[in-house]
């Protein structure tokens, strides 16, 4: 059984700027998963860099308020929400709230970094 803690997961900054947590890769422990799982942080009123990433992906919103841009198309985003986003979209989400905007991100398969692109 695998349990990772939040806490001792170790924060760093992505190519997009937000903050990370990874949580589940399968090059990085033994897991039979082709995804990986990040919890993510963006501060009041950052944005993050526009990225696109060969792999799905899925933002699921825990706290706070956001606007989420796939390409040409933007939509305000709230706790409780999944936002899908497709392989090689260009991608970005900007936190609009007083408070950190707190989201999973979900990538499948896993994400490397020779598999995204910043824009």
């Amino acid at each position: 059984m695998h349990v990772k803690d939040l806490n001792d997961a170790e924060e760093f900054i992505a190519n997009d700027e937000s903050l990370l947590r990874q949580l589940v890769h399968p090059e990085k422990m033994d897991v039979a998963c082709r995804y990986s799982l990040c919890y993510a942080c963006v501060k009041p009123g950052q944005v993050t860099k526009p990225h696109r990433l060969r792999s799905t992906e899925v933002y699921y919103i825990l706290e706070g308020k956001g606007v989420m841009t796939i390409d040409e198309e933007s939509r305000p985003v709230e706790p409780g929400q999944a936002v899908y986003i497709p392989p090689h979209s260009t991608q970005h989400i900007q936190n609009t709230g007083p408070s950190d905007l707190l989201f999973l991100c979900i990538v499948d398969p896993a994400w490397r970094s020779e598999d995204e692109e910043m824009v």
